[in-house]
C-alpha cells in the first residue's frame, strides 16, 4: 500500500500527540502543536481557493512556519515551492514564472523584492507576510502571518488525499538553472523514509514508532529551501523522531553546538566540509564549552567528507558513526557508503538492483569491466520537472528493457569488487587533450596537503589543451605560504601526470547557502585570474 505524507504524519501525531516534533532555534513544537497551525494555515489557503495541485512558494529563511507550510500544503494536496533567499530579482522571477505559484509565504525582509515582481505575477492571489522587523520601512501585500492563522480552526476536517499528490522541490542551480523535481507522495516516502520504517501496510502501522524507537534527533545543517534540508527532517520526523533546525541567517558552529548539547542531538545532517570543519574547529578550540556526548553520528549529502575531515571529527567527537550518500534532488536517496574507503579518491557505494552505472547504451556497466559511465537508479524516482519537458527527457530515460531511469549527470566506475567509486558532475568533467578528468577526484587529494583548508578544481580555456586544470585553494593559516611547485609535487604521488593543477589561485573559496562550492563564481574566478 502507499501512503500521502500528511496522512503518515497524523497518524503519528494521534498515537503520541504531545511528543515533540519539531525544534527551530529556541523554539519546541509538539505534534499536536505542530499539526494544529499547519491545519490553521490550511484552512486559510482553502479559504482563497488554494487546493490540490496548487503551488505555494517559500521564501524565508530556516524558520518553524517553513515547516508549517509544508505540512499544510500536504494536508490539501498542494505543493510547496522552495524559493532561494539569496537569489537577485531577475533569479527570481524565474522561479516564479516557472513554477506558477497562486500563493506566496515570505519574510517581511524581502519585501522589496515581493512587491517589485507582484504586479508581474497576477496569478498570485494569496501573500502572507512573516514577520522578523527586518524591513520596516518597506510593506508588502499580503497579511500577517499570526493573525492569518488566529480567524481559522485548528480542527483536521479536509478531502480525502491520494499517494499521487505531488510533492516538488526545486533543484539548488549549480548546474543551469533551477529545475522542480515533481514526486509523487509515495515515491518521496519510499524513498527516503521508509527503509528504517519496516514493515508498514497501512498509515496507521506508523503509530508503532511514535515513541521514537531509533531514536532520532537529527540536526538538519541544509537550510529548507534545499532538497537537502527538507529530507533529512522529513525522515526523522516520520520515523517518529524530532527534527532540529538552526534558525541564524548564516551558518554559525557556536549555534550548533549550543543545540546539540541544550537538545540532546543524536544526529548532524550537513554537507561536506564546508559545514563539517568549521564544528570540529570550534569544538577543538573550546573543548570543555559543550558537552556533546549524545551525539551519535554526522550524515553527509550533496557533498562528500575528504578524509583529513572525517579524522578531525573523530578526533574531536570521539567514537560516532560517519556516513555519506549519493543522491540528488532528482534521485532521493540512491546509495550509502559502504566500508571499503580509498585514500584518494574517497568511500565507495554499493550497487543494487536499484542503483547502477550506465554506459552509452543504459545498460549495467558489471564489475570487472572496469567501466566508467552515468550513476543511474529506477523504481521510486520523481515522474519528471515540473515544466520542462525537454530537460525531462533528458534525465528520465528508459533502457532497451523497459526499465525507467533518471540520470541527474553523476558520473561514477564500477570497481572489481562491485562498489561505485564517484567521479563527479559530468557537467563539471575538464576536457584536457581529450582526457576526462573530474574534479571531484583532485579535490580529494588536495586536501590531503596539511596547508590546505579547502580546495576546488575547475578548467579554464587553455589554447592548446582545450581546457587546463586550475585549483583554488583555501589555506589552512592565511599566513601560511603555498607554491604552484609544492601542490604538484604532492599531487604527482597520487594522480596521473594530466590530472595535475596547471596553476592555482588562494584566496576564500564562494560556496552556496548549502555549502557547495558555488562552480560558476569559482570558474569565472580562475579564469580572471589566470588571464592576469
Amino acid at each position: 500500500m502507499e501512503f500521502q505524507l500528511a496522512d503518515l504524519y497524523e497518524c503519528l501525531c494521534d498515537a503520541d500527540p504531545d511528543a515533540p516534533v519539531l525544534i527551530a532555534g529556541s523554539r519546541v513544537f509538539s505534534r499536536i502543536e505542530l499539526d494544529q497551525r499547519a491545519n490553521r494555515l490550511a484552512h486559510h489557503l482553502l479559504s482563497q481557493g488554494i487546493g490540490r495541485g496548487d503551488h505555494v512558494g517559500v521564501y524565508a529563511y530556516n524558520r518553524s512556519e517553513w515547516v508549517e507550510c509544508l505540512l499544510a500544503c500536504w494536508k490539501i494536496g498542494a505543493a510547496a515551492i522552495n524559493i532561494n533567499f539569496r537569489y537577485v530579482v531577475s533569479e527570481l522571477r524565474y522561479i516564479w514564472d516557472n513554477a506558477n505559484m497562486v500563493a506566496l509565504l515570505y519574510e517581511d525582509r524581502f519585501a522589496a523584492n515581493v512587491r517589485e515582481l507582484a504586479e508581474s505575477f497576477p496569478g498570485i492571489t494569496c501573500y502572507t507576510q512573516l514577520q522578523t522587523n527586518k524591513n520596516p520601512d518597506v510593506s508588502g501585500p499580503g497579511e500577517a502571518y499570526e493573525e492569518t492563522l488566529a480567524s481559522q480552526s485548528p480542527k483536521r476536517n479536509f478531502a480525502a488525499r491520494s499517494e499521487d499528490d505531488i510533492y516538488i522541490v526545486y533543484t539548488g542551480g549549480t548546474t543551469g538553472m533551477p529545475k522542480g523535481a515533481m514526486w509523487r507522495h509515495a515515491d518521496l516516502y519510499n524513498n527516503i523514509a521508509r527503509p528504517l520504517a519496516g514493515e508498514i501496510k497501512r498509515p496507521e502501522d506508523v503509530a508503532r514508532l511514535s515513541n521514537n524507537p531509533l531514536g532520532m534527533r537529527t540536526l538538519t545543517l541544509s537550510p529548507l529551501m534545499h532538497g537537502g534540508g527538507q529530507w533529512p527532517f522529513v525522515l526523522t520526523v516520520l520515523n517518529g523522531g524530532v527534527g532540529l533546525l538552526p534558525t541564524s541567517i548564516r551558518f554559525d558552529p557556536e549555534e550548533i553546538l549550543d543545540m546539540v548539547e541544550q537538545h540532546a542531538v543524536s544526529t548532524i545532517s550537513l554537507i561536506g566540509d564546508a559545514m563539517a570543519r568549521p564544528i570540529a574547529e570550534t569544538k577543538q578550540d573550546q573543548p570543555e564549552r559543550w558537552d556533546t556526548h549524545s551525539l551519535k553520528a554526522i550524515s553527509t549529502g550533496g557533498a562528500l567528507l575528504t578524509d583529513p575531515v572525517r579524522r578531525l571529527l573523530r578526533q574531536v567527537f570521539g567514537k560516532i558513526y560517519i556516513t555519506g550518500g549519493i543522491g540528488s534532488t532528482e534521485m532521493g536517496t540512491a546509495a550509502r557508503e559502504t566500508p571499503a574507503y580509498d585514500k584518494n579518491q574517497g568511500p565507495r557505494f554499493a550497487l543494487d538492483e536499484r542503483v547502477a552505472v550506465l554506459d552509452e547504451e543504459l545498460r549495467r556497466i558489471e564489475p570487472g569491466q572496469q567501466g566508467v559511465g552515468r550513476l543511474a537508479r529506477c523504481g521510486d524516482i520523481p515522474l519528471g520537472y515540473y515544466n520542462a519537458p525537454e530537460k525531462t527527457a533528458e534525465v528520465f530515460v528508459t533502457d532497451p528493457d523497459g526499465v525507467r531511469w533518471v540520470l541527474p549527470g553523476d558520473w561514477a566506475r564500477v570497481e572489481d569488487d562491485g562498489t561505485i567509486s564517484l567521479l563527479g558532475r559530468g557537467s563539471q568533467c575538464i576536457n584536457s587533450g581529450g582526457e576526462k578528468i573530474f574534479p571531484d577526484e583532485i579535490e580529494g587529494v588536495l586536501v590531503q596537503h596539511p596547508k590546505v583548508r579547502h580546495a576546488a578544481v575547475v578548467g579554464v580555456p587553455d589554447p592548446d589543451w582545450m581546457e587546463r586544470v586550475v585549483a583554488l585553494i583555501e589555506l589552512m593559516d592565511e599566513k601560511d605560504v603555498i607554491h604552484l611547485e609544492e601542490i604538484q609535487s604532492h599531487c604527482r604521488e597520487r594522480l596521473a601526470g594530466y590530472k595535475v593543477p596547471r596553476q592555482i589561485v588562494l584566496g576564500p573559496i564562494e560556496r552556496t547557502p548549502t555549502g557547495k562550492v558555488d562552480t560558476v563564481k569559482a570558474t569565472l574566478r580562475a579564469k580572471q585570474a589566470t588571464a592576469s
